[in-house]
């Protein structure tokens, strides 16, 4: 394993399929990023509205728009402006399964930021189809000649702590680490603030741990 050496980076753009992924993934690289004065665009592909579909009193607009808001304030604790975070609203949950035409639509979507020196994206060996559809579009989205960090969420052997496959570059956390737990119970609709839909998704205990874990990995890819 390599550290990561980030002092190079002047524009960084961080591609999460849902919100709260861009945290669990990559909080602690934002912010070194950002530390070290580079640019750092935050793109969020889905809506994060299916997290809890059963639900009656957080329908998905109300969940998408409550989810929306957390990922404002997760990243400014990250030092994100306003101006460097999107949210392209596409569904979750039907990403995955929506086909070759949308991929190249979001592949469009996601080329219209500038330029990035640096792409931090999904790993393509994740677990979850959205997660993977979005890795196919920002590998379509810009040339591979730009350097690329993958980061896995879901595994596809549980449990095991999420490592992407190939060659590995780890990014120790230190003083940082503590922000990014507590940047991540900034996602209250996901630590169990809704109850009336039993089979929604929640960080639980054993998640909340390996999410915040102290050294953040990436995979690199060719």
């Amino acid at each position: 394993m390599r550290q990561l050496d980030l002092d190079r980076v002047v524009r960084a753009h961080v591609i999460a399929p849902h919100p709260d992924d861009e945290a669990i993934g990559a909080f602690g690289l934002i912010k070194a990023l950002r530390t070290r004065g580079a640019i750092v665009d935050v793109t969020l592909v889905t809506d994060g509205g299916a997290s809890h579909a059963e639900s009656q009193s957080w329908p998905r607009a109300r969940l998408r728009d409550t989810r929306y808001a957390e990922t404002r304030r997760v990243l400014r604790r990250a030092g994100i402006r306003r101006q460097d975070l999107r949210f392209l609203g596409y569904a979750d949950g039907e990403l995955g399964f929506a086909g070759p035409g949308t991929e190249a639509r979001l592949a469009r979507d996601l080329a219209r930021r500038p330029r990035p020196d640096l792409i931090v994206t999904p790993s393509v060996n994740d677990n979850h189809a959205d997660h993977r559809a979005t890795a196919a579009a920002v590998k379509r989205a810009w040339p591979g000649s730009i350097a690329r960090l993958s980061y896995l969420v879901w595994p596809r052997i549980q449990p095991h702590r999420p490592r992407p496959r190939g060659r590995i570059l780890r990014l120790p956390l230190r003083s940082r680490a503590k922000m990014k737990q507590a940047a991540l119970k900034l996602y209250r609709s996901q630590f169990g603030q809704l109850v009336d839909d039993v089979d929604g998704f929640e960080i639980s205990r054993d998640l909340r741990v390996r999410f915040g874990h102290p050294v953040e990995r990436f995979g690199i890819q060719p």
